[in-house]
């Protein structure tokens, strides 16, 4: 593969992921990102402390499984 074929491919594996990190931001309330059991939330008059421990776990093991799949498939 010349370094043209790399550079396409990297530039498009990132438009892809891109648009999969967009489309769960717009959808992360719907999808009940940040608001799971296990996330911790202290608010007082004027600030707010969020801490998605349950929320970053589960996308830990979302992006394990898809990765460990994608590196079985090479």
């Amino acid at each position: 593969m010349t370094q043209n074929d790399v550079l396409g491919r990297l530039l498009v594996g990132a438009g892809v992921t891109l648009v999969i990190v967009g489309l769960l931001v717009m959808w992360g309330r719907t999808l009940r990102f940040g608001s799971l059991p296990g996330d911790l939330t202290w608010s007082g008059k004027g600030w707010q402390i969020s801490i998605p421990i349950a929320t970053c776990i589960l996308i830990s093991v979302i992006l394990t499984v898809v990765l460990n799949l994608i590196a079985k498939r090479r």
